[in-house]
């Protein structure tokens, strides 16, 4: 797989972004941490600098040496990366004296700058920082301002070597993919050839290269990204690829049989195992939400362990993971801050004894979809919500029971049909329902009740990594809540989540 665009990031929140915008360029793109970058950056055509919640100006400011970049190689710095190629190259940076957040409008001084092709004077731009730029580095040119940044944006004198001061990759600023499309492939001539089906080639190539005639076991889950890097592993190696499905008893109403059946039209080697009362054994009485995922995430290897053991000479173990889980597990500061256990990285226990192999490893979400979309998997299990690996349990506040489960498998399967049926599935990114640990009073006929309180949750994403609360209809709503409370016994009221990602996560747990 060709490298083609290094990006160091210098923990700005925005670095997933642009790496983003990049790729929907159908140019590939990795993200590095500022502190720990390949020594070899022969495989990289170009470097894009991040922003940063630094200033240059603190002592623990970053400073890498960019000595076989800057000047080497086409540069674009955003942001704190403009800000860094100043303070450090002959300029000055100092507080400033106009909060700069928000948007505003660029002024070109240097009208006929490739990096601007396209892109008309007074193009809205968004900026994000508490720094500014009073003096160029060393043979800066200024090639645009606005009303309150005068160096909103400059190149070097005799170098492929770009800086802006505002963020290209959020939606914001307009005319932000524009730009980096005339950096990439007008500046530096990287030719746009990361498409779907180019990876499925490649990474099949890659996967019967590095698997040979060996052996390889793989939990599917049901989901997007378990079931691509199937497809994936079964076309590389086809009978040597053993898939083992867990009913961990916490998945959703009939979801166990469900997937089976999928798969069983599919070509794949699929083992289904229902574990689902070791499960509730191990988890008896537990309430705390970290403990219970890692007595899921325990229970599931040694449940997976037992399957795997049954094959001969397994020697590797391919998991779902995605680029998002390997960019939060290795962060600018070391692992990032953890808010929840993962259930894709961490690595394996020493008793497995298995290497791992990631397919898709490299790729966003929207991009394993398209790459599903190439292997012609069906539509339906492609636009699939993502589903926790802890499964209910972390819907299910406080202890977990079998009771608890059915109850809001119940309720779970009203609400998510409910949304297939209205023509509402598609538009959402990830819907369920969380069994609340309250009982609240209600009255049902003549009689007073004292039971189950449910809430509802859907959100619109990307990525996951940031999610707004969906606004679904006031009728949809009153209907599935009227069914809910007709229906599943044990619940008389049904409330609705509002809360977006950030602050809230979309897990209650």
């Amino acid at each position: 797989m060709q490298h083609n665009v290094l990006i160091l990031d210098f923990g700005s929140q925005y670095t997933q972004l642009i790496a983003r915008r990049v790729r929907e360029l159908n140019i590939f793109c990795e993200i590095y941490p500022y502190n720990h970058f390949p020594e070899d950056l022969s495989g990289f055509k170009a470097v894009i600098l991040s922003g940063s919640p630094y200033s240059v100006r603190a002592n623990d400011a970053p400073h890498p040496n960019l000595t076989h970049i800057k000047g080497v190689k086409p540069l674009l710095a955003v942001c704190y990366g403009a800000q860094y190629l100043a303070h450090f190259g002959g300029g000055e940076v100092a507080p400033s004296t106009i909060r700069e957040y928000g948007r505003a409008n660029l002024d070109f001084i240097k009208t006929d700058e490739v990096l601007f092709d396209g892109i008309a004077t007074g193009s809205q731009v968004w900026m994000s920082h508490s720094d500014t730029i009073k003096q160029l580095p060393t043979n800066g040119v200024l090639l645009a301002s606005t009303k309150d940044v005068t160096n909103a944006a400059y190149k070097i004198e005799g170098e492929n070597t770009y800086a802006i001061q505002f963020h290209p990759e959020v939606y914001h600023s307009t005319d932000g993919k524009q730009l980096l499309e005339n950096f990439l492939l007008k500046i530096a001539h990287i030719e746009p050839n990361f498409t779907s089906t180019a990876f499925v080639e490649d990474c099949i190539a890659d996967l019967q290269n590095q698997l040979q005639d060996d052996k390889v076991v793989l939990g599917l889950s049901g989901g997007v990204d378990s079931t691509v890097a199937a497809v994936l592993l079964h076309k590389a190696i086809g009978k040597n690829l053993y898939c083992i499905f867990v009913n961990n008893g916490l998945l959703r109403k009939n979801e166990f049989e469900n997937v089976l059946e999928q798969y069983k039209h599919m070509g794949l080697n699929v083992k289904g195992v229902d574990a689902s009362q070791r499960f509730y054994e191990a988890l008896a009485g537990e309430s705390d939400p970290e403990k219970k995922r890692k007595i899921i995430g325990r229970v599931f290897i040694e449940v997976f362990d037992d399957e795997a053991h049954q094959i001969e000479n397994v020697k590797w173990l391919a998991q779902g993971t995605i680029y998002p889980d390997v960019i939060e597990s290795v962060s600018v500061k070391g692992p990032s801050a953890t808010i929840k256990s993962h259930h894709n990285v961490g690595g394996l226990p020493d008793f497995m004894k298995l290497k791992v192999v990631e397919p898709l490893r490299m790729l966003f979400k929207d991009e394993v979809r398209r790459v599903g979309k190439t292997l012609d998997i069906d539509d339906e299990l492609l636009g699939r919500h993502p589903f926790p690996g802890p499964g209910l349990a972390i819907r299910i506040l406080g202890d977990i029971t079998p009771e608890k489960v059915q109850l809001l498998q119940e309720v779970d399967a009203i609400f998510i049909n409910g949304l297939k049926e209205h023509n509402l599935y598609d538009s959402v990114w990830q819907a369920g329902a969380i069994l609340l640990p309250v009982n609240s009073v209600g009255v049902m006929g003549d009689e007073r009740t004292y039971e189950k309180v449910v809430a509802l949750r859907s959100v619109s994403s990307t990525d996951g990594m940031t999610a707004d609360w969906v606004h679904l209809p006031y009728e949809f709503l009153i209907k599935i809540s009227n069914e809910i409370i007709n229906k599943v016994k044990g619940v008389n009221r049904v409330v609705y989540d509002i809360s977006s990602k950030p602050p809230a996560t979309i897990e209650w747990e």
